[in-house]
């Protein structure tokens, strides 16, 4: 098996995770511990990378998916659904609206379909946002797996699927 570097600084080695286990006298399994908090790190380190590559574009990472989620679904949503979509709260909507409604990105309109209610429309502004990022953006990702090939990133993708369905794991109650 390939050795790679540690995810960072702050990544543990399989030595540290045998002494943290055998401290609490745990029988948990190292590799399973080191895969799962080397995840972790890596998951951090990458949000923060995310946050300066979309900062290049006067963006978030959330509201450029906002803005992603906009555009792939006929340019108009609720809050609700965005909420929904995008795996945040309502409040966490309202803020990334609000941001990008003062930049002349979205606009704000009353529902056709329930008068009490908003939708969020993508403006051309918006739409021209993310044209105009969209080629950096997707070589810099592309980049981010040029160290792995086709059969790799199928393999990742399967790998990452079922971690994916494992998250709950470090939510439930």
């Amino acid at each position: 098996m390939t050795q790679h570097p540690e995810t960072g600084p702050a990544a543990p080695s399989i030595e540290q995770v045998r002494r943290q286990i055998a401290r609490y006298g745990l029988s948990a399994d190292p590799q399973a511990i080191l895969v799962a908090a080397r995840l972790m790190t890596a998951g951090a380190r990458l949000g923060q990378a995310g946050e300066v590559h979309f900062g290049r574009f006067g963006l978030s990472t959330g509201r450029y998916r906002l803005l992603a989620d906009l555009e792939d679904h006929g340019g108009e949503k609720s809050p609700s659904q965005l909420a929904a979509t995008l795996g945040v709260s309502r409040a966490t909507v309202t803020g990334l609206v609000d941001g990008l409604e003062r930049e002349g990105l979205v606009v704000r309109r009353p529902s056709a379909e329930d008068g009490r209610g908003n939708v969020v429309i993508l403006t051309a502004r918006g739409a021209d946002r993310l044209r105009e990022l969209a080629p950096e953006h997707f070589a810099r990702m592309q980049s981010l797996v040029g160290g792995l090939s086709v059969e790799e990133r199928a393999t990742f993708l399967d790998l990452l699927a079922r971690i994916v369905a494992g998250v709950d794991a470090l939510t439930e109650d």
